[in-house]
């Protein structure tokens, strides 16, 4: 067909690629151990052996050996001396191996990607600390908050007019006394701000017994959760661009974090609220859903295109950066798409609690 209406239109005819016709025509011939590769023959330009190595001992010469290669060109240019190009005097220095970045470099150490897994409430605490704009422009308000991994609940937080290692190491003993988390049992982990990597904090870490985990520097996504947090406050409809003073800043978040943790439902974890989970409710919260999907299915089973709706579960495990081995052992885990100023949550069972005043 190709010699009567050309290759090109054969080739369309038959739906084949004119590179994969010409592949099949000439296929290449596979590489042998005993095949030997013919090296490219020297351009008639080129500098002799003898003609290179004067250009390297002039290079490694006391005269020249500290300074840059345009200098050295130049210099000898100075001294009506052409030898070669200064590409050329680069490339004989890397065929040598002598050319390479003669400056310190900042070497950064290597850090390990944070992997926490929490199966129960108060296993692992995130925590993290953001700006609230006050009313004078370039002034802010800090914002401590502090999210169990588990159950997204804010077991604690804090507005203060600055950012302080003290009010950090006062929220982080009274949300453990409140939440009675056991010594050893509990993992905190954070960014590598100031106030977490502070000795106030490792020192108050040190006598709870609890273990310290950071993030990898320049990674916010190792602290997802947290971050999520803030995204979800700032993104309110209400949320001001500026605060009036730090006592409206307080009296703003103590009405959200009332809403976050008793009524925000959140889709990771199968949109129960982080105080149903925490309080130990979501299973029954899940039942009466599933009773109520099932009163339906049985009303009009036509609705259901995919069967009889199954009993919702909440996952066993919640992972902050879940390797990649365990993703096939454990499907059924969480994922993430000064003064009397701060509000800790009391764990404790039973209905919801009455809001923070």
């Amino acid at each position: 067909m190709a010699e009567d209406i050309g290759v090109e239109a054969a080739c369309k005819a038959l739906g084949v690629s004119k590179s994969g016709f010409y592949r099949y025509r000439h296929p290449k011939q596979p590489t042998t151990a005993t095949s030997t590769h013919t090296p490219r023959p020297s351009p008639p330009r080129a500098l002799k052996a003898a003609e290179r190595q004067h250009i390297l001992d002039l290079l490694y010469s006391p005269r020249f050996q500290d300074l840059a290669v345009p200098q050295v060109f130049y210099n000898l240019l100075d001294d009506s001396t052409y030898l070669c190009s200064i590409r050329t005097m680069y490339r004989l220095l890397q065929t040598d191996q002598a050319s390479r970045e003669r400056r310190n470099q900042r070497r950064l150490p290597r850090y390990e990607k944070p992997e926490l897994l929490a199966t129960g409430i108060n296993q692992v605490w995130t925590w993290d600390i953001t700006k609230l704009r006050s009313p004078t422009p370039g002034l802010y308000y800090h914002l401590y908050v502090l999210l169990d991994l588990f159950s997204r609940l804010v077991v604690g937080w804090r507005v203060a007019e600055r950012e302080s290692s003290q009010y950090a190491q006062e929220l982080i003993a009274m949300s453990c006394e409140r939440q009675k988390v056991g010594r050893g049992e509990l993992t905190l982990h954070s960014d590598r701000g100031p106030s977490m990597t502070s000795q106030t904090v490792d020192a108050l870490l040190v006598q709870l017994d609890v273990e310290k985990s950071l993030s990898r520097p320049y990674t916010p996504n190792d602290n997802a959760y947290s971050e999520s947090q803030f995204r979800t406050m700032k993104y309110r409809p209400n949320y001001p661009q500026r605060f009036g003073s730090l006592e409206d800043a307080r009296a703003w978040c103590r009405q959200f974090f009332v809403w976050y943790n008793q009524d925000h439902r959140h889709s990771g974890i199968r949109y129960l609220t982080p105080w149903e989970v925490h309080s130990g409710q979501g299973e029954q919260v899940l039942s009466r859903r599933h009773e109520v999907m099932r009163q339906a299915y049985e009303a009009h089973p036509e609705r259901f295109v995919e069967g009889a709706p199954a009993l919702v579960e909440l996952p066993e495990a919640v992972w902050l950066n879940r390797p990649e081995e365990v993703a096939r052992a454990l499907p059924n885990t969480f994922l993430p798409k000064g003064g009397p100023v701060g509000e800790v949550l009391t764990a404790r069972q039973g209905p919801r609690p009455p809001a923070s005043s």
